[in-house]
């Protein structure tokens, strides 16, 4: 099972790491929303720990906009607001369970069992449509008409980061940590070679779609 841990503190996340990892689970974690939605719409986790109070995004805002994606990954809120409208509230918003903070590892390892238990549907990774283009994500196949051409691995998951956010100036810090993720070790100039590599293929497809470059800040993706 891997699991996603999303929240901002550093030494929870390390500590919860340390010990699901010590069960034989596989962990990723991040410590703010914005992060966190990118992580959990990669469709790429069995179940997400999620905390309520996050940096950029709330945990529920979070939670709300990835179930209005379609998304079914189970999801434990984790958090220290332990009312019981703050309860109902997280639950109506969707997720699985509920924890409240200080955790009891043996009563999360007990939660994360009875989520485990329960059949799951199988997810469909939807194609993403942007202006002229279509993007398919598991083949890495970018479409225009009846114009095609391959990417990469990493081409593919840069791509999909623009498609999904057109019109929006990314940071050239955004998108290393959201494509190589926050501890790879990457020179500055293999993004310049990856973009120039992303507007040779939407020029192999004929898009009206282009990459331009925002002076000192980083990119955007425009008609």
């Amino acid at each position: 099972m891997r699991i996603l841990i999303i929240d901002d503190d550093v030494k929870l996340c390390q500590s919860l790491s340390y010990k699901l990892k010590k069960d034989g689970f596989s962990v990723d974690f991040c410590h703010n929303g914005e992060d966190g939605l990118y992580l959990a719409y990669q469709n790429a986790h069995d179940l997400i720990l999620l905390d309520r109070m996050l940096p950029s995004m709330s945990g529920t805002t979070l939670l709300s906009r990835l179930r209005e994606s379609g998304s079914t990954t189970p999801v434990i809120l984790v958090t220290a607001l332990g009312e019981i409208h703050d309860r109902v509230q997280g639950l109506d918003t969707g997720a699985d369970d509920y924890i409240v903070k200080p955790i009891a590892y043996e009563e999360l390892m007990a939660r994360i069992r009875c989520i485990s238990r329960r059949p799951r549907k199988i997810e469909i990774i939807q194609n993403i449509t942007c202006s002229d283009v279509t993007f398919h994500p598991l083949e890495k196949v970018l479409y225009r008409d009846n114009q095609s051409c391959s990417l990469s691995k990493r081409e593919g998951e840069l791509m999909e980061v623009f498609l999904k956010n057109p019109n929006r100036v990314l940071t050239r810090m955004l998108l290393l940590v959201k494509v190589w993720g926050p501890d790879a070790e990457i020179e500055d100039g293999n993004l310049d070679n990856y973009i120039h590599f992303l507007r040779r293929r939407l020029r192999t497809v004929n898009s009206c779609l282009t990459i331009k470059t925002i002076r000192g800040i980083g990119y955007r993706l425009e008609a």
